[in-house]
């Protein structure tokens, strides 16, 4: 799927739309990014507890645009979160995403290993392993 197909999907799919009230309700800034991403940086809501999470094609990270940047893998982490978006049609990727973290939280209490959108994300890129 190109980036195009993907923005117009999340945008259609209301993904898109929701990273940005959630960017805003965050008081972060906008900033395009690479892919056709919109960057939401300097987050302020204490939750979700991560570096970074994408909803439709916006990634919205509590730190700056800069540190997003220098997190060797991160941004093609989120960026393949944008695209599971588009594929779900946007919204719809709520309801397996969440039931997928539950099924990790229960498995092996954290929320992303044994989440199968994240595991295909790359667990390494997001940070929740470590390189060997």
């Amino acid at each position: 799927m190109r980036a195009s197909t993907r923005r117009v999907l999340n945008a259609v799919g209301l993904a898109t739309p929701l990273g940005m009230l959630v960017g805003v309700l965050g008081r972060a800034r906008f900033t395009a990014g690479p892919d056709m991403l919109l960057v939401a940086h300097g987050y302020r809501l204490r939750v979700p507890l991560t570096s970074a999470f994408t909803i439709g094609d916006v990634v919205i990270t509590p730190g700056s645009y800069q540190r997003l940047l220098d997190q060797p893998g991160l941004l093609p982490h989120e960026t393949r979160h944008a695209y599971q978006w588009a594929s779900w049609l946007g919204l719809p990727f709520l309801l397996p995403y969440a039931a997928c973290a539950g099924y990790s939280l229960l498995r092996t209490r954290n929320p992303a290993l044994g989440n199968i959108f994240e595991i295909r994300a790359g667990l390494v890129d997001g940070g929740y392993v470590k390189a060997r």
